[in-house]
């Protein structure tokens, strides 16, 4: 069976775009770091409403945060 889970790439949106640790991020975001860690890892995705606020923060898309997964993933297919 497929693993169709596509995987976001939050961590290296944040030190590309602003140099910001997932640490940074969670201050930001006025999160638990356990929360935005768990986003990071891939271990849980954030909600619509978290994300929209990530990419304001970092000032980039969607696109950016999901696109080098969904590349990797049609690269193997």
């Amino acid at each position: 069976m497929a693993n169709n889970t596509v995987k976001n790439s939050i961590k290296e949106v944040a030190m590309k775009t602003k140099g910001w640790s997932i640490y940074k991020l969670a201050q930001e975001l006025d999160l638990p770091q356990q929360t935005v860690y768990s986003w990071a890892w891939n271990k849980t995705q954030p909600n619509y409403k978290n994300l929209l606020r990530i990419c304001h923060l970092l000032e980039c898309s969607m696109e950016d945060i999901f696109e080098e997964a969904i590349r990797k993933k049609k690269f193997l297919h």
